[in-house]
């Protein structure tokens, strides 16, 4: 029974299942973490100024 869940499990989770997700470059994902991160910088500024 073991052996049979962990082949579900192993099937389930195989490579060719994910064939068609398309993986964000690096660079894409930290430009847009930077900007991000901008945004959040900003409003705490802006909150601040008006305290």
């Amino acid at each position: 029974m073991r052996i049979a869940i962990s082949l579900v499990v192993l099937f389930i989770a195989s490579p060719a299942m994910a064939a068609g997700t398309a993986v964000p470059e690096p660079s894409g994902l930290a430009l847009f973490g930077l900007g991000v991160l901008g945004v959040i910088v900003g409003r705490r500024g802006a909150r601040r100024r008006r305290d």
